[in-house]
């Protein structure tokens, strides 16, 4: 539990040695920690949002830095609470002595996140946002920073209200003729909620359908390259990281393990997996070898399949049975294409020229085109595990609430569904106030809901319903 009467202190940049170290101070103690560590009446000159030198001074009044100090008073800053951020020399002795004395001068060590618990705490954003800054930070491509951008300016936190207002309106007039059981929902009425519920249903299902490509972004495209002992798959992998690091020869078994390297390629995060040759061998660490194949065949999201188009034709490469897509990568192309490839379809490549390299680029591009957010697809938005589970149980109990509206059963029974639906809507996010209900509902009917509200409050506990 955060203690809003605690001010915290941390090394907001990466640890470790570097030009510039920014240390965050949150907290209502910032100033008065900041009058012990500053020459007199220096805090007398600090204006909001504006760098100010000044020299942070230890217990004995000597200089531990010279530093810039910019303060953020509350609620205009990060956290919401006053906010002092102090951008010192970032070598690792400084900033551990800066810390320290804002320690000894009251400030505790800040919890991991902790920042950010409190901007959310305090209002200044959501669940989502607060889950899109470590996506900022972690992002390994354009696209997924692009992502995680949208997901930061509350692109999915305004979709998720626009869901629950339109929720909360049905539930309002559910909620509403539960206390006017003498006045029937007419035929009219009825179907309006219904299509409004309908409505509901396929919006929740597109935010649905971005899960995959929010996985994809954010762990990146697990890519297996795969194929015959031989055929450039070592060289593949070089070639398009741009350097050694899996060992090539002519040597069939060379790759007996696989190989993973993360790529940014065409704005998508790729991880690259070389896997050994699959053929008969008695060979038992090379059977190791390719049992490790076949189980990242068995989880790849794309599969280039590498063949030597320089030479005959042999059977097919056999795959794992997944939906993955396969690309097949004509490799060697530079040393001539044999007869028995050039009727095949496939990406002409090189290892040795590059040839090849923006084709394949393009392929994949293609090959993700419906699943990925952004440049590649329909929208920047891209759910995570924790919305999709959410997400998929709110549309759960909105489907139930529409088939009891069509068989015209009981309101308390649609009304039921509509606040389970309204409950995992608001996880996502955060914030479901029950009060929302009241502030849709005519003037006259507003006691008898508020009524209702406070018997559900008390009855669980005063959890958001």
């Amino acid at each position: 539990m955060i203690d809003p009467e605690r001010t915290i202190a941390a090394q907001a940049t990466a640890a470790g040695q570097g030009a510039i170290a920014v240390i965050r101070m949150s907290g209502p103690s910032c100033m008065a920690i900041l009058k012990q560590c500053t020459p007199a009446a220096f805090t007398e000159r600090l204006q909001p949002r504006r760098a100010t030198l000044a020299r942070i001074l230890d217990a004995e009044g000597t200089a531990i830095d010279q530093a810039l100090i910019t303060w953020f008073p509350a609620p205009a800053s990060y956290t919401g609470e006053d906010t002092v951020e102090i951008s010192c020399h970032g070598g690792m002795l400084v900033t551990d002595r800066l810390l320290k004395r804002l320690y000894r001068c009251g400030a505790s060590p800040a919890e991991p996140g902790e920042f950010t618990k409190r901007a959310f705490l305090n209002g200044r954003m959501d669940l989502t946002q607060a889950e899109a800054v470590m996506d900022v930070i972690s992002a390994g491509s354009d696209l997924a920073l692009k992502a995680a951008q949208t997901q930061l300016d509350g692109g999915i936190g305004s979709q998720v209200d626009e869901l629950k207002d339109s929720l909360v309106h049905v539930l309002a007039h559910i909620e509403a003729y539960i206390d006017f059981p003498d006045e029937d929902i007419s035929p009219d009425t009825a179907s309006g909620l219904l299509a409004r519920l309908r409505s509901m249903e396929e919006k929740l299902s597109g935010l649905l359908r971005t899960a995959e490509g929010g996985r994809l972004l954010r762990e990146g495209i697990r890519t297996a390259i795969a194929g015959p002992p031989n055929v450039g798959k070592s060289s593949l992998l070089n070639t398009l990281l741009g350097y050694d690091r899996a060992i090539v020869s002519n040597i069939a078994g060379t790759t007996r393990d696989t190989v993973e390297e993360s790529i940014q390629l065409a704005g998508l995060a790729l991880r690259l997996i070389d896997t050994a040759g699959v053929r008969e061998s008695s060979d038992v660490i090379e059977q190791a070898g390719i049992t490790r194949t076949n189980r990242a065949l068995e989880t790849a999201d794309l599969v280039l399949e590498v063949a030597d188009a320089s030479a005959p034709r042999t059977e097919a490469f056999p795959t794992a049975a997944r939906t993955a897509p396969r690309l097949l990568i004509l490799n060697k192309c530079d040393l001539g294409i044999h007869p028995d490839w050039e009727a095949v379809p496939g990406i002409r490549f090189s290892c040795a020229t590059g040839a090849g390299r923006k084709e394949l680029e393009e392929a994949i591009v293609r090959a993700f085109a419906s699943s990925l957010p952004g440049e590649t697809g329909s929208s920047l938005v891209a759910i995570n595990a924790r919305h999709q589970h959410e997400l998929g149980l709110c549309l759960e109990h909105v489907r139930l609430a529409s088939e009891s509206i069509s068989r015209q059963e009981s309101p308390e029974f649609t009304a039921l569904e509509l606040r389970e639906a309204l409950t995992h809507l608001g996880e996502i996010t955060g914030a479901v106030d029950t009060e929302d209900v009241l502030l849709i509902c005519p003037r006259s009917e507003e006691q008898n809901i508020k009524k209702f509200i406070d018997e559900v409050k008390y009855n669980e506990g005063d959890k958001h319903i």
